[in-house]
């Protein structure tokens, strides 16, 4: 449980790292880079123990870590695109989420 709620923090600040800029269009390009870079620091600060407590100390196999990177993702991303971007939710993109979470079930199932 440890190893997902760190990917959940570190996929906070890889969202903002990659999006955040889209909110402030006059921010120079160089500026948005070198302030992404910043936040996406303290991404790889929990992703990269994550990974490596899940994999040596937990029970994930490397596919098992990715596909569920993706998934939180997939969550984090939604929750900043309809509050943050603003950004409306359509039926598709549930269609879509719902198919990824079934490769999340086939990659976990005994």
């Amino acid at each position: 449980m440890k190893t997902i709620l760190m990917l959940f923090a570190s996929n906070i600040f890889m969202t903002f790292a990659w999006y955040w800029h889209l909110n402030n269009k006059d921010i120079s390009l160089w500026k948005a880079i070198l302030i992404s870079w910043g936040i996406a620091f303290f991404e790889y600060c929990l992703t990269v123990p994550a990974n490596r407590l899940g994999y040596f100390g937990g029970n994930f196999n490397g596919f098992q870590l990715k596909i569920a990177q993706e998934a939180i993702t997939l969550i984090v991303f939604t929750v900043f695109a309809i509050f943050y971007l603003k950004e409306p939710f359509q039926w598709r993109y549930l269609l879509g989420f719902a198919l990824i979470l079934a490769a999340v079930y086939v990659m976990f199932k005994k």
